[in-house]
Order: C-alpha cells, then structure tokens, then sequence
C-alpha cells in the first residue's frame, strides 16, 4: 500500500504498522552511526592520531556542556544526550545529499524523540530517588498544583515536537523554492543556511532534553533534601 503522511511517503504496511521511509532512513542512520562510532574509536592510542584528536575533542565538549547542566550526575546523562545529539545532528544534515530528505521533517519522528525524551526524565528521575520520592515532587509545594505539573509534562513534550518538525520542514521548503525561483545560481548560501540551521536545532532540541533530564533529577533531590531537613527540625 502506498500512501502519505505530511509529505512522507509509505512503503508498505504490516499490519497496521505503517513503514514509511522516515523510518527506514531512521534504521539505516542508526546501524550507520553505530558502524562509524565502532570504526573510529577501535584503534585508540596514547598518542592520538588527528582523527582520535577531533573525536576526543568533540566528545570533551559535549561531557563540558552536560557538566555546566547535570553536575555530578552528568556521567549518567552524558550517553544519552551525545546519543541524541550525534543522532540529531545527522538527521538534520541527511537533507543535504541529493535525493534524501531529513526524517526530521517528519512529524512521527520528531514526536518519536520527544516522547523517547518524556520517558527518559522519568526513568532517570525515578532510578536516581526512587518512584516514591519522584512522585512526591508532584505534590510540592502545594497537591493543588498536580494538575498544572502533569499539563506541563504534555505540553512541553508537544512542543519539543513540533519546534524541531516545524524548523525543519520550513527549511526544507524554504529551500526548495528558492532553488525553484533562482535556479542554482545560490547553491552555496543555500548550502550554508541549511547546514547551520541544521545544526542549531540539534543543539537546542539536545540542549532542551538535557535541562528537562537534569531539572527532573535534581528536583528530586532538592525535594528530598528539603524533607530531611524538615523531619531533623525540632518541633
């Protein structure tokens, strides 16, 4: 069955999964950056050879970012935003070799890594307090306030969603129909726009997860702290 979704197109169907090629180009960044990681980082030496040297260099920058937001638990944190960073950051650029459209102008995809972000504040919030003490931040300061918690969980997620398809799409038509209008004769500024538009959105949606990661973790902890001192205060 062919059909379409926003401008992606679907492949085939099994069953009511729909495989669109979002997703296969989604499967085959993934093995790819899996092999690339593998290849670059199998034969590390003492004295780094230049490919070493720039791997170790972006790889010092991102745990010096993560640091400056999640502290001491930015060892914890730290493969998870890379992960999505690296992934972020080759999607958004895919665009640029002819043929190929980024996934991340596909709404299911950038909804599939904010959802993937929803759970992950909770997983680490939960693993790092405990499930009783992570729910308990819904009720502080005051259970009235639950409701506008849990809305806000929602609408947040929704809108990391929506900023980076939308950032994308627009770029991509943008794009287009200034080739349309010029022809090639701005191949090159085009180029730049993209690359760089590209990578601002990855660092702000990877930047976003990080906050909403480590503001979940120390939440807890500032909650559990605050009720340590309350139950050590003389009554």
């Amino acid at each position: 069955m062919q059909g379409e979704g926003i401008g992606i197109a679907t492949l085939f169907s099994v069953g009511p999964l729909e495989v669109s090629v979002s997703l296969l180009t989604c499967i085959g960044m993934t093995v790819a950056i899996g092999l690339l990681c593998r290849l670059v980082t199998r034969n590390l030496t003492l004295f780094p050879q230049p490919m070493q040297v720039v791997v170790e260099g972006v790889v010092e920058s991102l745990e010096g970012a993560v640091a400056q937001v999640a502290g001491r638990h930015a060892a914890r944190i730290m493969p998870f935003i890379a992960s999505l960073w690296l992934f972020l950051v080759s999607a958004n650029l895919l665009g640029l070799i002819p043929g190929l459209h980024s996934p991340t102008r596909d709404l299911s995809v950038t909804a599939a890594l904010a959802v993937l972000v929803f759970f992950s504040v909770h997983w680490f919030g939960i693993s790092t307090q405990g499930l009783r003490s992570y729910l308990r931040h819904y009720l502080t300061p005051s259970p009235i306030l639950l409701p506008f918690h849990l809305l806000s969980e929602v609408t947040r997620t929704v809108a990391l969603a929506v900023r980076l398809f939308g950032n994308m799409m627009s770029l991509e038509l943008a794009a287009l129909l200034i080739l349309l209008v010029a022809g090639f004769l701005v191949p090159v500024p085009i180029l730049m726009l993209h690359v760089v538009e590209a990578l601002v959105q990855a660092y702000i949606f990877g930047m976003l997860a990080l906050i909403y990661v480590a503001g979940g973790i120390q939440s807890q902890e500032e909650g559990a702290s605050k009720n340590s001192n309350d139950q050590g205060e003389p009554e």
